[in-house]
């Protein structure tokens, strides 16, 4: 047993290192210069409606969530190496969508372009979306894959499960596959929001545990030390991400806390997020368990009874593909599904 977990840690350490030189190497994003993104006439709000349509596109042809962060990797790839304009800000996004979904979907998911332009109502022609993807493949020198912030939420969220298998012990109403899932929710918001761009996506990540953490168990210090240490992140850096994640997700959570998640094993009140101002000289505090999460990324809150059925129906396809990842199945076909699956490329 004791081996199976040595060689388990030794494999996502290996992912996690791989992932983080990947980011090293080919992370870029735009940057903003008073109103716009640098050099071009693109607005932080124009940028996020885009990052926003992105994942309701992904939504709307069944895309796995990681072909919507691939597709805004891409995105910022090349918002920071041309000067855009907004005014083709449409094309760029749905071809970065359509270059994501060729990478990562099987190729009878995928739609024909003339399908995509007809379904997606991007305004712009099947030719366009063509000599789009060539000039993003030519600038990125047909070099798509990068490690994305999904990417380093599952490391982290398995580091978690191996290091702590008793993790979940008293919270019988959650399991791996539906925590990461709703824990990807929150990074796919915070895509969304532009003062983000700032951080690396494995930083995003570890905040977005982190902050689980601290409202999950008592002893989530250790377990956040433990994850900054192996992930080589810059103090300064997870404490201002941290924050300013806090932040972002509380707004959202008065319009979109829809799902809630109460332990049976402890007494129910609200408390606010620890913060941390030293990683190394903080306090740990015990946080009670009372979760709120978006059930849909970037949906409205105000949805009728069959949109909710609809919504229902979609929860369950998006939890079965972490099942997989976790092999929560049972079958040895699960597990070689989840090994090849999770595996930085």
């Amino acid at each position: 047993m004791k081996f199976t977990v040595l060689l388990e840690s030794q494999r996502l350490a290996s992912q996690l290192e791989n992932g983080l030189q990947s980011e090293t190497t080919k992370l870029k994003v735009p940057s903003f210069q008073g109103s716009t993104i640098k050099g071009t006439d693109i607005s932080p709000s124009q940028y996020e409606q885009a990052v926003l349509w992105i994942e309701e596109l992904r939504s709307l042809f069944h895309f796995y969530p990681e072909t919507f962060f691939l597709a805004v990797s891409i995105l910022n790839r090349i918002l920071a190496s041309v000067k855009a304009q907004a005014k083709y800000l449409r094309c760029i996004s749905v071809t970065c969508l359509y270059l994501a979904a060729k990478a990562n979907e099987e190729r009878e998911v995928i739609p024909l372009v003339k399908d995509l332009v007809e379904q997606s109502e991007c305004m712009c022609s099947s030719a366009e979306i063509l000599r789009m993807e060539r000039l993003i493949l030519d600038k990125l020198q047909w070099d798509l894959y990068m490690a994305t912030p999904v990417d380093f939420l599952n490391i982290f969220h398995a580091m978690v499960m191996s290091l702590w298998p008793s993790f979940f012990h008293g919270h019988p109403q959650m399991n791996p596959s539906r925590h990461v899932a709703l824990l990807t929710r929150q990074v796919q918001h915070c895509m969304a929001c532009h003062q983000l761009l700032q951080f690396k996506g494995s930083t995003l990540a570890l905040v977005i545990i982190s902050l689980e953490l601290e409202l999950m168990t008592a002893d989530w210090f250790p377990i956040t030390s433990e994850l900054l240490k192996k992930s080589k992140i810059e103090n300064a850096d997870f404490i201002n991400c941290k924050e300013m994640i806090d932040r972002h997700l509380e707004r959202l959570m008065p319009s979109n806390s829809v799902y809630v998640f109460i332990s049976t094993s402890k007494a129910v009140r609200s408390k606010k997020r620890a913060n941390i101002s030293s990683p190394e000289g903080c306090n740990a505090q015990a946080v009670t368990v009372v979760r709120q999460k978006m059930s849909k990324p970037f949906q409205d809150p105000l949805t009728s009874a069959s949109e909710s059925a609809h919504q229902d129906i979609m929860e369950t396809e998006f939890y079965d593909g972490f099942k997989y990842l976790y092999s929560e199945e049972g079958t040895e076909e699960a597990a070689i599904n989840a090994s090849s699956y999770s595996t930085l490329h």
